[in-house]
């Protein structure tokens, strides 16, 4: 009896073993794989299928592989961004979105510290949540402890593992972006909502604004630059910084001008701003220098100003980036490279020149204030004007070479940047600022752009 018992357990499980392996094998060949459902997505496309029900024709780029349905409105929303600057900044458009649709909602972010300052005085947000960027998994853990289930909806804004691990522990119901090659049964089962984000050659506030099409929300493309608040004494504490140690700002109008973004391979060459500097003084123009409070930043703005040999207002590691903000809306115009602060300047509508080099403008460009959702601002190749923003694109065959710059690293540098000529930006600058070519060339600077083109916003 008790070997027919175990003869019986034995067939069972060998049964059950074919059964799994079976199984195993049908799903490899099931269109329920990625590859497949990618194929059968871009077929539906071709038949002019919309696979995302989106108010905005130009979101059916993303494939909405598990649909994410509310039973009421969510109470506490969670948005998750754990990268650098300017993906926190470009995320406030799908916050400003989910606003909207649920102003009753508490809306919080989570985000690396060191990169909430983009995030001050944003009256759509009720907390900002910092967690280390390096942080040990004991302290991984307990970051997730003390968000554990606590909102009605997460929103993971960035196709990355730690966005989604923060999404997973805080929200009940969870809805993310994700690369298709990084769609895997954990992530399915992490998120209840996945938005494919198939396509690169789409800006990253289009991307983000998937999500919000995702939940049926009406997406709003507004980039929310940080502030001061309306506090006077704030305002009072920010005049005594920008005009209390010299009477420059306050007598003239001004020009910003930021050298220095996060990575080497974005720099221009440092006698190209000592170049501005001297031309916009020619003009009857004050100069204010902006930056971060690094050592290196600071010094490599010291050194343009001396260079320059004209007065000039250092005020690089000085500002808040809710003040520098502020310094940005009462310029007449900004300059800079592909940094979070050029994002912020277009953000706050100020008329903004962005000097690109091996960067990829159609996902990277910074998005001009009041751009309409749905619509690319910038194309892969070309320098041109959106609304407030002209980007100024390096020259030779292989830009934008979307690479860290000529040698493949952080540190390297850029041929496109390094040899792009300061008559091309003085030429921008005088056009954005409504100067005829004369009022370039007197400085002995050709203009090299078509300023009618930039007048008509072309």
């Amino acid at each position: 009896m008790c070997c027919a018992r175990r003869w019986s357990r034995t067939r069972r499980a060998r049964s059950s073993r074919s059964a799994r392996m079976r199984r195993t094998r049908a799903c490899r060949r099931s269109p329920r794989n990625c590859s497949s459902r990618l194929e059968r997505a871009r077929a539906a496309r071709a038949r002019g299928a919309n696979s995302l029900k989106c108010p905005v024709a130009l979101l059916h780029a993303f494939t909405v592989t598990a649909s994410l349905t509310l039973l009421r409105p969510p109470r506490t929303i969670l948005v998750s961004c754990t990268r650098r600057l300017g993906d926190v900044l470009l995320t406030t458009p799908l916050v400003r979105s989910l606003k909207a649709r649920w102003p009753d909602a508490q809306i919080d972010m989570i985000v690396f510290q060191g990169t909430e300052g983009v995030l001050e005085h944003n009256p759509d947000i009720r907390r900002v949540i910092t967690v280390a960027q390096r942080a040990r998994p004991k302290e991984r853990i307990a970051d997730a402890l003390r968000i554990w289930r606590k909102y009605d909806l997460a929103c993971a804004a960035i196709s990355s593992d730690r966005a989604r691990f923060y999404a997973f522990f805080a929200g009940r119901r969870r809805i993310g972006l994700v690369d298709p090659e990084r769609l895997t049964r954990l992530t399915r089962f992490i998120l209840n909502g996945v938005v494919l984000d198939e396509h690169r050659d789409v800006h990253t506030v289009t991307s983000n604004l998937s999500l919000a099409g995702a939940l049926g929300v009406t997406p709003c493309a507004d980039v929310v630059a940080p502030g001061i608040g309306d506090d006077p004494a704030a305002h009072a504490r920010f005049d005594a910084k920008l005009y209390g140690t010299s009477a420059l700002l306050r007598d003239e109008p001004y020009v910003v001008l930021h050298p220095y973004p996060m990575f080497r391979y974005k720099r221009w060459r440092e006698d190209g701003w000592v170049d501005l500097v001297r031309w916009a003084r020619s003009r009857g123009l004050a100069v204010a220098l902006s930056g971060g409070p690094a050592q290196a930043e600071c010094d490599y703005a010291a050194r343009i100003a001396q260079a320059a040999g004209e007065p000039v207002l250092n005020m690089a590691g000085k500002l808040s980036f809710g003040e520098s903000a502020e310094m940005f809306r009462r310029a007449r115009l900004f300059i800079g490279p592909d940094t979070g602060a050029t994002h912020v300047a277009a953000a706050c509508g100020v008329p903004t020149i962005a000097l690109f080099g091996p960067s990829n403008p159609t996902r990277w460009g910074p998005w001009p204030a009041h751009w309409p959702a749905g619509s690319e601002p910038w194309p892969l190749r070309g320098s041109q004007r959106c609304g407030n923003v002209y980007l100024l694109q390096g020259e030779g065959d292989c830009v934008p070479c979307k690479l860290e710059g000529c040698d493949r690293h952080l540190d390297s540098w850029s041929r496109c940047l390094t040899e792009l000529p300061s008559a091309r930006v003085i030429g921008a600058a005088a056009a954005m600022l409504g100067l005829d070519a004369a009022s370039a060339q007197t400085t002995g600077i050709a203009m090299s752009v078509d300023v009618s083109r930039l007048k008509a916003g072309k």
